[in-house]
């Protein structure tokens, strides 16, 4: 149950020491109920920021100035009413109620009408529209197409009720009477813009050959006012449906003086709706005189061309002779031909004929032409004959001289001499063969004893041994012996195991003084002992030694491995 805190006959509430106790809803209401009794009708003037169109069609925004914020919301009925469209930037008067909201304890102002605040605001909006616009090329000058010079319809945009539409059907009378289609609209107040970009869009959906024809030109207009009278035809939905007209638009708004953004966008500029019907429609009396004077140019031209003609046909004429008398002379010539032309006839025909006769007598008679060529043909068989019976002769007796000098004894005398040369051809690639496995085996050795000579048994033969661990391993340092364990020795007679002993130091540092560690051979059977001795106490020299051969070390020709040696 709320109370009204600030009713002096309210029950109090229960105090606790001398302050009263209140809940947070109990103090909300009453907030609430103080502030909308206190400021139930305000004008604020501020800047719009954070402005939002919310899907359901609230607006939200705020409006602050240089020292606070004051959050303001605005309803989906009254926004639909607004005469302007808010923007961030924006400086404008508002007419509402502040309220408050207790959910987030906050307090906002309900806005019921908004306007713009003062003449310098209106400007600094349309300056910043003009350059949005302008940055997006619709004020390009390409875009712009041309005024029809004769329209048979001009769609008309304004208020059926001003003086606009009389001056312009006034002057249009005037200067050439056309069909003229009026879209009647508001040009001031609320819904106004709207109803402007409606009737442009809505002439450009018509039909060119519809009931209601399709205009050819549209002219939008309006009287002259202030900026503020005027701002609806600076709304950026009325430029957009301006610019994205099909049908050339002439603008007529306000004086001369007066400039809107449809001015911009439009395709024609006219100064005042008067004029703009000027520019629609050129004048009907200027358009009969000049064809009258064209027609009078045209019929003077005309006749001053035939003239000239009619002089150029009688001089030629006196140049000419009488026709008359020229067919005469012609007449006569012709009677004159037609009497010569039966004797010339027969004169032709009796040429004719004799030709033909005299061609006649030199020609033979076909008889005669087919025995003439019969008796060739056989006279050509004939020889023909001789002909074949000779070459064939010929031929039998070269074919019989071939055969008598064909002999079995000289095709024997050719097949041996023949194997004589296989067998000496055989016989001298079987030398060369040898030859060649000699030189091979000789480039063969030379490289077998090089290889020799570079083997480390020969350096075991002078005295040196190879020291190998358990794994076979070579040992090539004495940091890599240990005490103990088991090493190969290989020397050039054999090889023998052995097992290092003594101080590690002294293994370690062979450089120094120090005796050498102990070797201790592995144990052997006493058979094996005598047999060990006998080896090491045999001389090397007891051994037969063949004989160095002294190593020649430039390669011979038929050595190719020896070369690249």
């Amino acid at each position: 149950m709320t109370q009204d805190l600030f009713d002096p006959y309210a029950p109090q509430p229960q105090q606790s020491g001398n302050l009263p106790e209140f809940s947070v809803s109990d103090l909300s209401n009453a907030l609430k109920r103080t502030v909308e009794d206190a400021f139930s009708f305000v004008r604020v003037r501020g800047e719009i920021s954070g402005f939002k169109r919310a899907s359901s069609g609230h607006l939200y925004l705020a409006l602050k100035d240089d020292n606070a914020v004051l959050d303001a919301v605005c309803w989906r009925g009254v926004a639909s009413k607004l005469g302007i469209s808010p923007e961030d930037g924006m400086e404008v008067i508002v007419t509402g109620r502040l309220t408050t909201f207790p959910g987030r304890s906050k307090y906002q102002i309900v806005i019921d009408s908004m306007e713009v605040a003062g003449e310098g605001a209106l400007l600094k909006l349309l300056e910043d529209r003009k350059k949005k616009l302008a940055a997006e090329g619709l004020f390009d000058a390409d875009r712009k197409r041309p005024i029809p010079f004769l329209p048979e319809v001009i769609g008309i945009v304004t208020s059926p009720t001003g003086a606009v539409i009389r001056d312009i059907m006034h002057r249009l009378r005037e200067r050439f009477p056309r069909r003229v289609l009026l879209w009647p609209v508001l040009v001031q107040g609320k819904g106004a813009a709207e109803q402007v970009a409606h009737a442009v869009r809505g002439f450009n959906e018509l039909l060119p050959y519809g009931d209601i024809p399709r205009p050819d030109v549209l002219i939008v207009a309006r009287g002259g006012g202030s900026l503020e009278d005027l701002w609806s035809f600076n709304e950026e939905i009325v430029a957009r449906a301006v610019a994205e007209s099909t049908i050339p638009v002439i603008s007529a708004v306000g004086h001369e003086t007066d400039t809107t953004l449809i001015d911009f966008v439009s395709d024609l500029r006219a100064p005042t709706p008067t004029g703009a019907a000027e520019k629609a429609v050129p004048v009907r009396l200027d358009l009969l005189a000049q064809v009258n004077d064209d027609g009078q140019r045209l019929i003077g031209a005309v006749r001053r061309s035939a003239g000239d003609k009619r002089m150029g046909l009688e001089s030629a004429a006196r140049a000419l002779g009488d026709p008359r008398r020229m067919l005469e002379d012609r007449a006569q010539s012709l009677d004159n031909w037609s009497d010569r032309l039966p004797r010339a006839t027969q004169s032709v025909l009796q040429q004719a004929r004799a030709r033909l006769n005299e061609t006649a007598s030199r020609l033979a008679s076909p008889r005669e032409q087919l025995s003439e060529k019969r008796n060739r043909l056989g006279n050509a068989g004939l020889k023909l004959q001789a002909v074949i019976d000779r070459q064939v002769q010929q031929q039998k007796s070269r074919l019989d001289r071939a055969s008598a000098g064909l002999r079995p004894n000289d095709a024997k005398n050719d097949i041996r001499r023949n194997n004589r040369q296989i067998q000496d051809l055989s016989e001298r690639l079987k030398r060369a063969m040898q030859n060649t496995l000699v030189r091979e085996r000789e480039g063969l050795a030379r490289y077998d004893r090089l290889l020799e000579s570079f083997s480390y048994r020969n350096v075991l033969k002078r005295g040196f041994a190879v020291v190998r661990d358990a794994d076979g391993k070579l040992i090539d340092h004495a940091a890599m012996l240990a005490m103990g364990q088991h090493y190969r020795l290989e020397m050039q007679d054999g090889s023998a195991d052995m097992q290092l002993a003594g101080d590690t130091s002294a293994v370690n540092s062979p450089a120094t003084g120090t005796p050498a560690p102990q070797v201790e051979k592995p144990s052997q059977p006493a058979a094996s002992a005598p047999q060990a001795e006998a080896a090491a106490t045999s001389p090397a020299a007891e051994k037969p030694k063949k004989p160095r051969r002294k190593k020649d070390p430039t390669p011979k020709e038929d050595d190719r491995q020896g070369s690249l040696l």
